[in-house]
Formats: C-alpha cells, structure tokens, sequence
C-alpha cells in the first residue's frame, strides 16, 4: 500500500506541475519558475516565524505571497533597473533563497525544516505522515498527508485552468487582444504566478525545490514539441509526466535510488527521445518532399 500511495502523490505533483507549466513554457518564463520554487522557502521560514505554525494554510499563504513578491520584483527589475528578464530573475530568486536558508540556520533549534529535504525531497517517508480522522487511538487512517494536500491543489489548479482556459489562452498568446477586450492581463498573470506557487509548495514534501523546477518545465516541453494546440498540450504534458513517474518508479525501484530524481530523469529522456523522433519524423518529411518535387519519369 505504501508504494501505491507514493505513486499516486507523485502523480499528482507531476500532473499539477505539467498544466501550470505549460503556461511557463509558452510564455517563456520556465525560469520563474525556477526562482518561484526555491524563494518561497523564504515564504515558508517567515510565515512559521511569525505564527509559530505549521498549518499548511499557514505555509500556503507564505509560500504564495513571496512567489507573488518574486515575480513582481523580478518584472520590477527588468523594467525600472533596464536588466535582462534571466538576470531580474536570477538575482531575486538567489537572494530570497539565500535568506530563507539563512533563517533555517538561525532559528534551526526552533523550525522543523531540513534543508536538504527542502532542496532534494524524498517522496519514501510520505506515507509515514498520516491523517488521522478522529482519536489517535480509535481514528480512521486517511493517508498521508502529502497526496491529500497535492490533491487539494491539483483540483484548485484543474478547476481554475478549465474555467479560466479562454483567458489564459488570450492572455498568453495575444496579450495586445486581451488588453483591448477588456480582460485585466495583469491580474491573469499573477493569478498564474499564485497557481505555481501553490503547486510549488505542495509539492515540496515529495520532490523537493530543485526536482519541481524539472517536473514544470520538462513535461511541457516535451509537449510543445508534439502539440497543436494548448489544450491537447496540456493534455499531452499531463500524460508525458504520468509516463516520466511510472518509468522514473520502475527505474528506482530496480536500482534502490531516490525516486524522485529518477522521475526528474526519466523526464529529460523522454524529452530527448521526443527530440529524436521529432528530427527523424521532420527529415523523412524532407526526403519525400524533395522526391515528389522531382520530375516524374514519362
């Protein structure tokens, strides 16, 4: 059962991270996601300093209003400091994370933080952490903790993207459009910033700050590769990082290594093959043209 359970949550994690970052990839900033999944570790340290909680409401509002801080100061960098887009975001996301781990090393006798957990995960003691309905005695064993909060998140993430797709559509792809028809661009894209910063966090306890960055940007690309449209991209993301979790099991299962980074990594070589195949595929395509474009013999 326990294997089950870590399956299921790292589907999840993958699912959640595949839909909002195909939104990352197509506006081609996979890199704030990056600075998202390590700042918010600022967010998580802060928002336990200030409450003396560990409620994952608590955490979630932490982790989302320091996401929500990065991407406004990155984008602040970039306009008003006239730097590059990769080195606004780079220098916010270092700083942030360099305090946050700061704070951790300060307040270490107080958080119940491990750093290196934070950094690299480890989906194998997920489901030691239970949700107990009723007594600790008598009560009911709900599973753990993390796929419930994964799960809570991947709805939040599935329901604001199918009801809100036209808008992030437009948004995405014709921002000049969306401006002139009314739709507040800006608060579209900080309502996506808020999604991956959500999805950031849930996913800390199994694959880590570092693995997230892989499991929101590999799948999406490898979709964008094959998709012809955003929805059968989304689609084809979602099924990319099912496929990159079922592999990246069976592969650390066989080799006793971590599971995460297995998935991390069986997510990179499907993305390789994809790239492969999609050169063999555009090369055939070549080939034939450039024999019907012969004359034909009489």
């Amino acid at each position: 059962m326990h294997d089950l359970w870590i399956i299921m949550t790292a589907s999840l994690v993958a699912a959640s991270t595949a839909l909002v970052g195909s939104f990352l990839v197509l506006r081609r900033q996979s890199m704030i996601g990056d600075a998202i999944s390590h700042s918010i570790l600022l967010g998580l340290v802060l928002a336990f300093l200030i409450t003396d909680s560990r409620s994952m409401l608590v955490m979630l509002t932490g982790a989302v209003m320091i996401g929500l801080v990065t991407a406004w100061l990155s984008e602040m960098l970039n306009q008003l400091g006239k730097l590059q887009v990769d080195a606004s975001i780079g220098i916010v996301f270092t700083l942030f994370f360099s305090i946050g781990v700061i704070l951790v090393s300060l307040y270490a006798d107080h958080l119940d933080f491990d750093r290196d957990h934070i950094i690299y995960g480890e989906i194998t003691f997920i489901p030691f952490d239970t949700i107990i309905w009723g007594s600790m005695k008598d009560g009911i064993d709900l599973g753990p903790r993390a796929f419930w909060v994964i799960a809570t998140v991947f709805m939040i993430v599935l329901l604001s993207i199918t009801l809100g797709f036209e808008r992030f559509k437009t948004v995405t792809f014709q921002p000049s459009l969306a401006i002139s028809l009314g739709i507040n661009v800006v608060f579209w894209n900080y309502f996506l910033m808020t999604l991956v910063s959500m999805t950031a966090v849930a996913s800390f306890d199994a694959v880590g700050a570092i693995l997230v960055v892989a499991l929101l940007v590999i799948p999406a690309s490898s979709a964008y590769l094959v998709a012809k449209s955003l929805k059968s991209m989304l689609i084809i993301a979602v099924g990319y990082s099912q496929v990159a979790v079922i592999l990246g099991y069976s592969v650390a299962y066989w080799l006793d290594s971590s599971i995460s980074a297995s998935i991390a990594v069986s997510a990179g070589v499907l993305l390789f093959i994809t790239i492969i195949v999609q050169q063999w595929k555009k090369k055939g395509q070549q080939e034939f043209d450039e024999l019907q474009a012969l004359p034909k013999a009489q």
